[in-house]
């Protein structure tokens, strides 16, 4: 199975509904530089955080996660009230008699009544079924959530490889220039000459000339950049969590972009350093929302 490249914003909800009652699961997830998980549950499963949480983790590297789970337990699955009626009727009787012995008429508060202690208990309910559904619910979330993810991160990619495409004219453009330029500078060199009325011989003009290819030759600078396009294609066709990976290369890409334009002699070279930056800046601002 092809591993895809996923953005880090999207959204999920996955809903259930059964004996034990109905459950609402919500995930949202924005860019972060690393994964941030943040949950409201139902107190009743409080106590699932930590799993769910280590669940997020093992299927996400990178964002800021929010999780809620909505729940609502059937009249069969909720706990049940008992009142203990010996003690209610023990009680009720004392209360008769004493109000008999006193000739009281006050009227009996039930609130007071039913908090005396051990008159009412909660039997807890089997919540072991229930948990099984809620985790394996989660885990359709976090399914549907990868899979917004990814549809997500097709498109980042096919943005991303537009503007791949144009560094790589960018590149063709200078290296295809490069020629002319050093036969351009080589002309102004000899009219430079003409004009200081020095007639150098062919060995110092030879020696100026390599001087002046020197300064000016960018064909390391444009060789770095088609290897670097190259391990960008690799890195997106790779997929899983690379944003990281791709922001490293990135900085080599601008590296290789300021050293052409500070040996730019050209405007044409210059249009394309320029350019070459502009392209670079929107691979970065895609590839931010990257996991």
């Amino acid at each position: 199975m092809t591993t895809m490249i996923r953005s880090m914003t999207a959204f999920a909800r996955v809903e259930a509904q059964a004996e034990w009652g109905n459950a609402q699961i919500e995930m949202k997830s924005v860019n972060q530089r690393f994964l941030e998980t943040n949950f409201r549950l139902p107190e009743t499963f409080r106590y699932l955080e930590g799993k769910l949480r280590e669940n997020l983790r093992q299927a996400l590297s990178r964002g800021k996660v929010d999780c809620q789970i909505k729940f609502d337990l059937s009249e069969q699955t909720a706990p049940s009230i008992k009142i203990n009626h010996n003690l209610a009727s023990q009680l009720a009787d004392n209360i008769a008699e004493v109000q008999k012995i006193t000739d009281s008429q006050g009227n009996l508060d039930l609130i007071r009544f039913l908090q005396w202690p051990d008159m009412v208990s909660v039997e807890k309910a089997d919540l072991t079924e229930v948990e099984k559904a809620l985790l394996s619910l989660f885990n359709d979330a976090i399914q549907l959530l990868i899979e917004t993810r990814e549809r997500e991160g097709k498109n980042l990619k096919a943005l991303i490889e537009t503007r791949l495409k144009g560094i790589s004219q960018q590149v063709a453009t200078v290296r295809a220039q490069m020629p002319e330029i050093l036969s351009w500078q080589k002309e102004r060199l000899l009219l430079k000459f003409a004009d200081a009325n020095i007639n150098p011989d062919n060995e110092r003009l030879e020696q100026e000339l390599v001087l002046l290819a020197q300064k000016v030759d960018v064909a390391e600078e444009l060789d770095r950049l088609d290897t670097h396009i190259i391990e960008f294609h690799r890195i997106l066709d790779s997929g899983g969590a690379v944003g990281r990976r791709m922001d490293f290369l990135l900085q080599e890409f601008n590296r290789e972009a300021n050293t052409l334009g500070s040996k730019s002699i050209n405007k044409d070279v210059t249009a394309a350093s320029v350019e070459l930056k502009v392209l670079i800046e929107q691979i970065r601002e895609q590839i931010q929302n990257i996991e």
